[in-house]
């Protein structure tokens, strides 16, 4: 992951709809951590001769989308945009959510050809946008540069589609696997840069998941810090008997916090006075036991779509990891690899003994990357989630 954007061209310049494309889809990132829970998206407005005009990206929610920012910015600049193009990331929006829609805006402001990389997969829009534009006798088009665009948009079309986040796993690791010394020692197994890295794709999130083991044993934060952010992600605790000091310091501000349990209402209120009286600032919480009375992963991805998250980052130990994978709840896993052997240490998974060869989880390669010394390296499943919660011994 990158924060580089390319700079907007001078007014005037030449653009085929590629160029532009490219263009909006790189200033579409800089609403990386700011326009959650609404989708990232960048627009470009050519005029009739492909000459650069002006550009926006989406706000944060309840502000100006993507289309509104670039009509405003070209009003500013005295331009017409009667006969103009406009390029946008994601299909302008039909429906009145806190803002009006982006489809109406563009059809007011009298551009005669909308090209959008991708249709809006939220159930509200799904091509009445581009069918509004249509009826009002405004081009359109659809489909360039349509997977890059619903990459930066992964986590809200899967909200949209699956009605839970996209789950990316983080683990930094050695060459053999380990994330730590026996004894739980891992500042640092990766490099600088890494983490740093690390804390862009925190950004990127809508929440960070971690396990009360990590939490007892490490006293994190998870908050986003190396980078410069606009908000930081909901931070979430899975702790089935809510064990969790009132004194930890991930609870503490900034940003929400959410512990997820399996206990009764009782037990609950019980916890929540004891922080009270610990002025400690209370996080939410929410009971979803299973039928061996932990929390049911899935059901807590579905609380969390409910929630408006649209990805959810983990940096959680072993067994957490390994209840994830076993539960076919992760989507990616974002492994950063230390050239360094440990020997004895902690897996990355507790994944427990297989049966078999081809009862083993399998990934395929989605992006090799060096990060100052160290590998990045993005893997997605290749097995089917129905083969998940598989029996190991």
């Amino acid at each position: 992951m990158t924060a580089d954007t390319i700079q907007p061209p001078s007014p005037g310049q030449f653009l085929s709809d590629a160029q532009a494309m490219v263009l909006a889809l790189s200033h579409a990132r800089l609403a990386i951590g700011v326009s959650d829970p609404n989708p990232r998206v960048g627009c470009v407005l050519l005029d009739a001769a492909g000459r650069f005009i002006a550009i926006g990206h989406t706000q944060a929610a309840g502000q100006a989308h993507a289309e509104i920012m670039a009509i405003r910015q070209a009003q500013a600049l005295g331009v017409s945009l009667r006969g103009a193009t406009a390029l946008v990331t994601l299909e302008p929006c039909s429906h009145h959510g806190r803002t009006p829609p982006c489809c109406d805006a563009l059809i007011e402001a009298g551009v005669a050809r909308v090209v959008a990389a991708v249709k809006d997969p939220n159930p509200l829009v799904a091509g009445q946008g581009l069918a509004r534009l249509q009826a009002a006798g405004i081009q359109t088009e659809s489909g360039l540069m349509a997977n890059e665009a619903q990459e930066l948009n992964i986590g809200f079309f899967s909200r949209m589609q699956r009605q839970r986040p996209f789950v990316r796993m983080k683990i930094a690791a050695t060459l053999d696997g380990r994330t730590a010394l026996p004894e739980g020692q891992s500042q640092w197994i990766t490099g600088p840069d890494a983490r740093r890295d690390g804390h862009l794709w925190r950004k990127r999130a809508g929440a960070v998941l971690t396990g009360i083991g990590t939490v007892r044993d490490d006293n994190p934060r998870l908050d986003v810090r190396l980078v410069e952010t606009e908000r930081q992600p909901l931070r979430v605790v899975v702790d089935s008997r809510l064990e969790i000091s009132a004194q930890a310091r991930i609870l503490a501000p900034p940003g929400e916090v959410l512990v997820a349990h399996a206990l009764g209402t009782e037990a609950a209120a019980a916890w929540a006075a004891s922080a009270r009286q610990a002025d400690t600032p209370g996080p939410d919480l929410v009971s979803l036991p299973d039928h061996k009375n932990k929390v049911d992963l899935p059901a807590l991805l579905l609380h969390l779509g409910q929630r408006g998250i649209n990805e959810v980052h983990v940096e959680a130990g072993a067994k957490l990891n390994a209840s994830l994978l076993q539960a076919g709840c992760v989507d990616e896993l974002l492994l950063y690899m230390a050239p360094k052997l440990l020997g004895d240490g902690r897996a990355l998974a507790d994944l427990g003994a297989l049966p078999s060869l081809d009862m083993a989880l399998e990934f395929q390669w989605h992006e090799v990357h060096s990060i100052g010394g160290d590998l990045r390296l993005r893997l997605r499943p290749a097995y089917n989630h129905a083969h998940a919660n598989i029996t190991r011994t």
